[in-house]
C-alpha cells in the first residue's frame, strides 16, 4: 500500500510543478494549439494555448513508477514494463502528430498512413510480448482467453497456438485503437478527458490491488484457486502504474482545468487511451472496461451515430458530435458540461467496481 501511495504522490508532485515549467518552454517556442475551423466558434479563443502536455503526464507516470520501485527495493515486472511500453509508444505517435500540427499550423498532423503504421507497430509488439514471459506458474501478462471480469472459457487459441496468437493480436489492437480514439474524441473540453481518465485509473488501481491480494499464487487454500482468486501476472506492478497515472492526471489537471493553460494533445490522449486498453488486457477485464470507461464509450457512440445517421439519411442526430459539443452548441457552459460528464464518469466507475466486487462475492 505504501508503494502505491509513493507512486501516486511522486507523479502528482512531478506533474503539478513540472507542468508550468513545460508551459513556459512551449510558450517561448510558440508551440500553441491549432483550432479546427469546423469546431465550435467559442474554441477560437483557445488558439495558441500550449499543447503536447501529455509529455508531462507520461514523464510523471514513469518517474512515479520508478521511485515507488526504488523505495520498495523491488524490480519492475513484465506486466508493468509492457504497460509502460504501450503508454510511451502511443505517446510518441501522438507527439509526432502534435508537433506536425504545430510546426505546419494545420489541424491535420501525422498522415493517416503513418499513424496507422505506428499504432500497428506498437500494438502488435505489445500483443506478441504480452503472451511471452511466463512466470514460475506459467502465467503470461496477457491471455488468449476473452475476459469480462476475469478470463472466460472463450479461447482465441481454440484452433491452435498460431491462430490464437493472430486472433489475440487483432483483438488487442482493436482494443488499443478503440480506447485511444475514445480518449482522443473526449479531449475536446478543458479538463474533461484528464479528469475522467483519473477516475478510470483509480478504478484500475483498486482492481489491481484487489487482484494482488486475492492472487491464486499467494493464497494458502489450494481450493481457492478454482473459485474466487485471480490468475493475473504482476497485479502489484499494475497498481503502481495506476496510482502514478492518477497522480499525473490530477497534477496536470490543475493547469488543464478551465480555462486551460495547456492541453494534453494527442500525446496525452493516445497514451491515456492506450493505458486503459493495456489495463483491460493485463488485468483480464476487457469487457468490464466498457462499463468502467462508460463515459468514453458514450462519446464514441455519439460520433458513430452521428456519422452513420448522416450517411444514411443526410440528417444529423446531434447539433455537433462528439456529444459534449452538442451540449455546448445548446448553450451549456463548458464548465457545466465538464462537471456533469465527470459525474457520469464517476457513476460508470462505481458501477464497474460494483460489478467487479459482485462477481468476486459470487465466485467465492
Amino acid at each position: 500500500m505504501v508503494t502505491v501511495l509513493v507512486a501516486g504522490a511522486t507523479a502528482l508532485v512531478v506533474a503539478l510543478f513540472g507542468t508550468p515549467l513545460f508551459i513556459r518552454f512551449l510558450t517561448r517556442r510558440n508551440y500553441g494549439q491549432f483550432i479546427r475551423q469546423d469546431g465550435p466558434t467559442a474554441h477560437y479563443t483557445k488558439r495558441g494555448t500550449p499543447t503536447m502536455g501529455g509529455v508531462v503526464i507520461i514523464l510523471a507516470t514513469l518517474i512515479g513508477y520508478a521511485v515507488s520501485n526504488l523505495t520498495a527495493g523491488r524490480t519492475p515486472n513484465a506486466s508493468g514494463l509492457l504497460l509502460l511500453f504501450l503508454i510511451v509508444g502511443l505517446g510518441v505517435i501522438g507527439f509526432a502528430d502534435d508537433y506536425i500540427k504545430i510546426s505546419r499550423q494545420r489541424s491535420l498532423g501525422l498522415r493517416a498512413r503513418w499513424k496507422i503504421i505506428g499504432q500497428a507497430f506498437v500494438g502488435i509488439t505489445f500483443a506478441v510480448l504480452a503472451l511471452q514471459f511466463p512466470n514460475e506458474n506459467f502465467r503470461t501478462p496477457g491471455s488468449t482467453h476473452v475476459s469480462v471480469v476475469r478470463d472466460t472459457s472463450i479461447d482465441l487459441a481454440f484452433a491452435g497456438t498460431f491462430l490464437g496468437l493472430v486472433l489475440f493480436i487483432l483483438w488487442a489492437n482493436f482494443l488499443i485503437t478503440a480506447w485511444s480514439n475514445a480518449v482522443n474524441l473526449t479531449d475536446g473540453l478543458d479538463g474533461l478527458a484528464t479528469g475522467a481518465s483519473a477516475m478510470v485509473f483509480a478504478a484500475y488501481t483498486v482492481i489491481a490491488m484487489w487482484q494482488s491480494n486475492q492472487n491464486c499464487q499467494f493464497l494458502s487454500d489450494p481450493s481457492a484457486a478454482w473459485s474466487a482468486c485471480y490468475e493475473v501476472r504482476d497485479p502489484r506492478d499494475l497498481s503502481l502504474i495506476g496510482a502514478a497515472l492518477i497522480g499525473a492526471c490530477l497534477g496536470f489537471l490543475w493547469w488543464n482545468a478551465s480555462p486551460a493553460q495547456i492541453f494534453m494533445g494527442d500525446t496525452g490522449s493516445l497514451a491515456l487511451g492506450g493505458a486503459i486498453a493495456g489495463f483491460s488486457i493485463l488485468t483480464h477485464t476487457q469487457f468490464l472496461a466498457i462499463v468502467i470507461g462508460g463515459l468514453f464509450v458514450i462519446i464514441v457512440m455519439s460520433d458513430v451515430i452521428q456519422i452513420g445517421f448522416f450517411k444514411a439519411t443526410g440528417k444529423r442526430v446531434f447539433r455537433m458530435a462528439p456529444l459534449h459539443h452538442h451540449f455546448e452548441l445548446g448553450g451549456w457552459g463548458e464548465v457545466t458540461i465538464v462537471i456533469r460528464f465527470w459525474l457520469i464518469a464517476a457513476l460508470c466507475v462505481a458501477l464497474g467496481l460494483g460489478l467487479f466486487y459482485a462477481e468476486w462475492v459470487t465466485a467465492a
